[in-house]
């Protein structure tokens, strides 16, 4: 079933791909500015755990879904020095800033492919990959299980999968604070930064929407993952998920 990212409501895909390419091909050259402001600096952290939670090392094949800018790709060259890494993404412009750090030298030796894709339709074959990597694109797709059984598809037996994507905090309070700072600072920091209210006050909004941890672990499941297991990021305001395709 797809739905309106932005709601969790039923609604045609075409509704959620279509404003999102929108959004992050106008915000694709200060994107990273933002995120690096807006979090002030905690996503750097959470990038840096993420590549230690990945269960790979030197000599797998890498797939990076919803690659964007570049910014796990080029975490994982450097932290894991894998043998090739497929860095993906739906949006044109956002793999063009991807390729201006791919230039300077950002991936090291590690030999890097950018192809435009949309991670509900893979161009891959089967059981191509030794581990697929996501960061904040889960919640951008708007037929998750769909994304999540071609990501399943393209991983070898005993492959793993690994997402880092905003959540649901526990605590009251914090999620309380959290649900404040989506509603009013996420537009306000988009206005100053991108130039852009709109596509930010949609961020708030798929994030309020999305599957909280357990959530999204049952969709991983039911996807056909097995062993997920899940570590929160400031008091649960993210978290990063590891599953692994059956061998």
């Amino acid at each position: 079933m797809s739905i309106d990212t932005a709601t969790g409501a039923e609604a045609p895909s075409e509704l959620s791909s279509e404003r999102v390419k929108a959004i992050f091909s106008h915000i694709a050259p200060r994107y990273e500015r933002f995120n690096a402001v807006s979090s002030f600096g905690t996503y750097r952290a959470w990038l840096r755990r993420m590549v230690k939670m990945m269960p790979f090392d030197e000599g797998a094949e890498v797939l990076d879904v919803a690659g964007g800018t570049g910014d796990v790709t080029f975490a994982v060259a450097r932290g894991k020095q894998p043998a090739h890494i497929t860095c993906t993404d739906l949006v044109p412009e956002m793999l063009e800033v991807a390729r201006a750090h791919l230039e300077q030298g950002c991936a090291g030796e590690v030999p890097v492919e950018l192809i435009a894709a949309d991670a509900q339709d893979l161009p891959f074959e089967d059981e191509r990959f030794d581990a697929v990597t996501v960061a904040y694109g889960v919640r951008n797709m708007p037929d998750r299980p769909r994304a999540l059984a071609e990501m399943l598809r393209v991983l070898r037996p005993g492959g793993s999968l690994t997402c880092l994507d905003f959540s649901t905090p526990g605590n009251a309070a914090w999620r309380g604070l959290y649900g404040f700072y989506l509603r009013h600072m996420i537009p306000f920091w988009g206005r100053v930064i991108a130039g852009e209210r709109d596509g930010f006050v949609y961020l708030g909004d798929s994030i309020r929407a999305f599957p909280d941890q357990r959530g999204l672990a049952t969709m991983m499941e039911e996807a056909g993952f097995e062993r997920v297991t899940w570590q929160d990021c400031t008091g649960g305001i993210a978290a990063i998920h590891v599953a692994y395709k059956p061998r």
